[in-house]
């Protein structure tokens, strides 16, 4: 191998070993099943590569038969990741089928390849690995196309890992064929694939951090702006409704209410009711455009206003997004440690309403806010779980949307 693609390939393992610093970071700061992810994750990252590349005392048809078997396990770990990064694992049912279906794939491949001669299974495992990324591949933009935040970081972490093993896994076959620039295109779309997961796991980790903190917090750590008090929702009211009406334009007003967050106290204590007002809080913040400004509305609602809103049919639009948002199941936990938080298995449904106004230049802000908050307080009676009110009934009307059930 020439000495540029051997310089290429430090870079690669120095990222490498980059990520197993991170997880021994991890790992001291308690958060072990993060830590366990990133260790792993790192070392089949590694040693594929260094198998694959003929770095170990092999020779001949044993360095064959390692490298078809390293192929075959990698391919099955790579498998189990991917899906679990675009949150397929959650459902434990769905997770104990995919695991089995990742471990019993590499097992057949590695029993089958015993019977073939090395270079044989070699390609045996070589199909397996494009058949796993190219599942991998339609999963991942089947999961962008929905709209899901991991979805195209998938995309990304499956097209870099799959030039990275093309590349390995044509050194294996033919290693006086490949160039010195292929090794260099393998191991920089194998760098931008430990980056990728890099970022992702962190997201995770990060997640994990305001989690926990939110929890012990509870109602004084708001979980949209992460300040410790309700004062900012109030100042940022005042600045939306000035005081001359003249002045004045008119303000698109969402109150959410969420109808079963004391249920969850009662049922699950005060852990799972913080967590479950961080995550409505999480997905508002993924959901609302940056021009939408958000704020907690006393213990069981959020205000979301939206400055010289000409358009009803924006704020319908935005209602409705926010409102098929919330309502998605997630998993809660009930107790404040990092493995329990990872592991929770208490399915919670947000029971919203929604309720919308055009605020004109004659509501004064607390007079508008009230309106809205006893649209949305209606709204929960009402299937589409949104609700305006009708100038010309003169009463509170449903707004028609998706039926959420």
């Amino acid at each position: 191998m020439e000495l540029l693609a051997v310089g290429f390939w430090g870079a690669y393992f120095g990222a490498v070993s980059l990520l197993l610093f991170a997880a021994l970071m991890a790992f001291h700061r308690s958060r072990q099943r993060v830590a366990l992810t990133f260790a792993v994750s790192a070392l089949v990252s590694g040693l594929y590569p260094l198998v694959l590349l003929g770095w170990i005392p092999l020779e001949g048809d044993a360095l064959l038969r390692t490298q078809a078997h390293a192929g075959a396990l990698s391919a099955g770990f790579l498998g189990m990741f991917l899906f679990a990064m675009l949150g397929h694992l959650r459902d434990r049912t769905r997770a104990v089928r995919a695991i089995a279906a990742m471990a019993l794939a590499p097992a057949t491949v590695v029993v089958l390849g015993w019977m073939l001669p090395p270079r044989w299974s070699l390609l045996l495992a070589n199909a397996m690995e494009a058949a796993v990324i190219a599942i991998s591949l339609v999963a991942a933009m089947a999961s962008a196309r929905h709209g899901l935040r991991m979805g195209w970081l998938a995309v990304a972490a499956v097209v870099c890992i799959g030039a990275m093993v093309a590349g390995v896994s044509v050194h294996a076959l033919a290693p006086q064929r490949v160039p010195w620039y292929g090794h260099a295109a393998a191991s920089v779309a194998g760098i931008a694939y430990l980056a990728i997961i890099a970022s992702a796991l962190w997201v995770r980790y990060s997640y994990l951090i305001g989690l926990r903190e939110v929890m012990i917090h509870g109602p004084s750590f708001d979980p949209i702006t992460r300040m410790r008090s309700h004062a900012e929702t109030g100042m940022m009211l005042v600045e939306a409704f000035p005081r001359r009406e003249r002045d004045r334009r008119p303000v698109g007003v969402i109150v959410i209410s969420i109808g079963n967050l004391p249920a969850v106290e009662r049922l699950h204590g005060r852990a799972a009711y913080n967590h479950a007002l961080f995550m409505c809080g999480s997905r508002l913040r993924r959901t609302v455009p940056p021009e939408v400004e958000m704020g907690r509305l006393s213990e069981d609602g959020f205000l979301l206003l939206l400055r010289d809103a000409r358009d009803e049919g924006v704020l319908n639009c935005l209602a409705q997004r926010v409102a098929a948002r919330l309502s998605k199941p997630v998993l809660l936990g009930t107790r404040q440690d990092l493995p329990a938080l990872e592991s929770a298995q208490t399915e919670w449904v947000a029971h919203i309403g929604v309720g919308l106004l055009m605020a004109g230049p004659e509501l004064r802000p607390a007079e508008a806010v009230a309106r809205a908050r006893a649209m949305s307080r209606t709204a929960l009676a009402f299937p589409s779980r949104m609700a305006r009110y009708d100038e010309q009934a003169g009463r509170i009307a449903e707004l028609a949307g998706a039926q959420l059930g």
